[in-house]
Order: C-alpha cells, then sequence, then structure tokens
C-alpha cells in the first residue's frame, strides 16, 4: 500500500508540513517496502483550488492513504470521493509519523477540515 505524508522538504526524515492543499511535498512511501519517494506538490502556488489540485494529484500516483494535519473542505471531499483515507497529525518529522501510522496511533479524519 502507498501511503503519502506532507512534508515540507524532499526527505524521509523531513519536518511535517501541517497544510494538505499547500504542502511542498509528498513523501510518498510504500508501506511493505519502506521505499519512498519525494513528489513536489504541483498545486503549491496555486492560485485556488489547491487542494482540489492536490488531491487529484496524490490520487493519480496511486497512493490508498493521507497524512496531513488538515483537510480543506474541498481536498476532504477530492479524497473521499477518490477513496482514500485521510489521517491527522500534530507535529513531527515525516519518517516519526510513518511509524505512528503502522502502529495505528494516527486519528482518522473525521471529517473536513480536521486536525490534530
Amino acid at each position: 500500500m502507498k501511503l503519502a505524508l506532507t512534508a515540507t522538504a524532499p526527505k524521509f526524515d523531513a519536518p511535517f508540513e501541517r497544510r494538505f492543499g499547500r504542502c511542498a511535498y509528498f513523501i510518498v512511501v510504500d508501506t511493505e517496502t519502506r521505499e519512498w519517494q519525494a513528489l513536489p506538490n504541483p498545486a503549491t502556488e496555486a492560485r485556488g483550488g489547491a487542494g482540489t489540485q492536490a488531491a487529484q494529484f496524490i490520487a493519480n500516483q496511486g497512493v490508498t492513504a493521507v497524512v496531513s494535519g488538515r483537510f480543506g473542505p474541498n481536498a476532504y471531499a477530492a479524497l473521499n470521493a477518490a477513496g482514500l483515507q485521510m489521517y491527522t497529525a500534530g507535529q513531527g518529522s515525516v519518517d516519526a509519523l510513518f511509524e505512528e501510522y503502522l502502529a495505528g496511533k494516527l486519528k482518522s479524519a473525521g471529517d473536513a477540515a480536521s486536525s490534530a
């Protein structure tokens, strides 16, 4: 399974970014092999609709779950429509939050604008 985490830099140990639609990078990790890649968010500088654009981009990468600090209403709706699971986290590094995800410690995003 592929998991995407929002990040400030293209590194596995990068600081976590709480904004979904405007994050600088998505760190996409295969939960079985732990192989990862950093993908620049093409919606970072969007004038509007960044959440929806980011959701479409990440869904096209074959991701099945996303970890971020907050999902706006449009991003939430787009991710939900694509069948992606959403989890929220407060702070930390991407690698630490990946381990929390594997341990089942992250909170499922119950609705739009959920935040940890």
